[in-house]
């Protein structure tokens, strides 16, 4: 293991596109046949998150397979929108990184509570999906002050959360899947470790581009084993429609139920929390750091999203966590791959049988390089952690208790079941919520002594007018 090279990035720091002056390598604009490949490896690794909130709440509502199909074919339409509009972006939204988008699990189990009440159904779930998009909108003038929440300590431990907690996910899918009749079954493991096999030869062996796609091979090779062997199931393909539009308000005009529009305003503003320690960490991992209006750009992303969503019949949409580990593992920092994904996206969408195709991925496929993929999340979270000082016993509270708190949700699901309202649910449930929180709070509590120290250094050092007189986030929770 130790001797497996990392994958070469696909684009310097800068390089030179058709003759002319260098640009960012997040702005670069690959040959097509190379974002072709790449998008669709993106595709691919986020393909079961994004049809797995559909599922749940066509089960938690009894709806028939060909309504959950259509919600599914809603949910990667909005998902292609959504990530064209954060990678490539327009006036006042987006963050124009390598950034892809999906329903937000943190949303999953209070819509799962709100369809257990006959009076508010699908059209209420789209009606409080609406409201939390405009409450989103409405937060734009204190968007910016997220960004001193988030110095390296606290965005390096969110990040490393965030792989931690996938990665009981990954392992899942390599069993069979959760809830599998036959899970651990040899057959599963057996596929599983031969795509985390094939993406470990090819990561070693391989140089350049092949071996930025050896996520893709690995999972292509694990589809062509698990063919023959049964797992890969298409039956009900034939049935589907070649083709099929995605149409506004399909069930009816939304209606709006204030516990359910409560609900979703909470889960709201903790996908933005979430989504402003992901993109600061994508932000480090490309080299172009976020600042305050790439933030807000960002949100207002996000934001935008999950209101086109409600009206798309489909859920709140934020950024997916395991596409960063993909983008740490690949070093292809270009945002123009992940706008080729946006396009794949959109193209399913409107092609049942083909969404019927990627949703049908047996879990164990996606299993062996879930392990891979997660674990680069956590790799990125470390090398983060690791450029603040965690010589500093403050410093290592703050990770230590943050990494904890974020295993509660997973070790004892119920933990608080007992003694907390249900609203708390999408911040108690949820070991990434949990965590960031935890390590926001503690790095404000240990570290408040510093902030005058921060900004001190940050205009001692040449910064930006507006951090001069302002705490500097970076920072804040690194000096000694």
């Amino acid at each position: 293991m130790a001797d497996i090279k990392p994958a070469t990035p696909e684009t310097p720091a800068t390089l030179k596109t058709q003759g002319c002056a260098e640009t960012n390598a997040v702005d670069a604009m690959l040959p097509i046949p190379k974002l072709a490949a790449y998008g669709m490896q993106h595709v691919l690794v986020m393909s079961a998150g994004a049809v797995a909130p559909p599922l749940i709440i066509g089960a938690a509502l009894n709806l028939s397979a060909e309504t959950v199909a259509f919600l599914i074919n809603c949910d990667l339409f909005v998902t292609g929108l959504a990530i064209l509009i954060q990678s490539l972006g327009f006036p006042g939204f987006g963050v124009r990184l390598p950034v892809i988008m999906g329903v937000s699990f943190a949303s999953v189990g209070p819509m799962v509570a709100m369809a257990q009440d006959p009076t508010i159904g699908l059209p209420g779930i789209f009606g409080a999906t609406i409201a939390a998009g405009l409450f989103g909108l409405a937060m734009r003038p204190f968007f910016y002050r997220l960004v001193a929440f988030f110095p390296q300590l606290v965005t390096g431990t969110v990040i490393l959360i965030i792989g931690v907690t996938l990665l009981p996910v990954g392992i899942r899918w390599a069993g069979g899947g959760a809830g599998a009749a036959d899970f651990g079954a040899p057959v599963h493991l057996a596929v599983a470790g031969l795509v985390l096999c094939v993406i470990l030869v090819v990561s070693r062996f391989a140089t350049g581009f092949v071996a930025n796609i050896a996520v893709l091979i690995g999972l292509v090779a694990g589809l062509l084993i698990a063919w023959p062997l049964g797992l890969f199931h298409l039956e009900g393909l034939a049935t589907r429609p070649v083709l099929e539009l995605v149409t506004p308000f399909r069930f009816g005009w939304p209606t709006f139920h204030l516990s359910a529009v409560v609900a979703m305003c909470i889960v709201m503003m903790v996908t933005l929390v979430e989504s402003t320690g992901m993109f600061l960490a994508v932000g480090d991992i490309v080299g172009k750091p976020v600042d305050r209006p790439t933030l807000t750009r960002g949100l207002m992303a996000d934001s935008l999203s999950t209101l086109i969503a409600g009206i798309f019949n489909t859920f709140p949409h934020t950024s997916f966590s395991q596409n960063v580990g993909l983008v740490n593992m690949t070093r292809v920092r270009s945002r123009y791959v992940t706008a080729t994904s946006g396009f794949i996206i959109l193209a399913v969408s409107i092609f049942p049988k083909l969404a019927f195709v990627i949703a049908s991925i047996p879990p164990a496929v996606l299993g062996g390089a879930g392990i891979v993929i997660f674990g680069m999340v956590a790799s990125a979270g470390l090398k983060i952690v690791g450029e603040a000082d965690l010589g500093d016993r403050r410093n290592q509270i703050v990770v230590a208790v943050s990494i904890g708190l974020s295993l509660i949700p997973m070790a004892a699901p119920t933990f608080f079941s007992a003694t907390m309202p249900d609203w708390t649910g999408p911040i108690l449930h949820s070991g990434i919520t949990l965590g960031s929180i935890s390590a926001i709070l503690l790095n404000l509590l240990l570290n408040s002594d510093r902030l005058g120290q921060a900004s001190t250094e940050a205009a001692g050092h040449g910064a930006a007018p507006e951090a001069a007189g302002a705490p500097a986030p970076a920072a804040l929770g690194r000096a000694a």
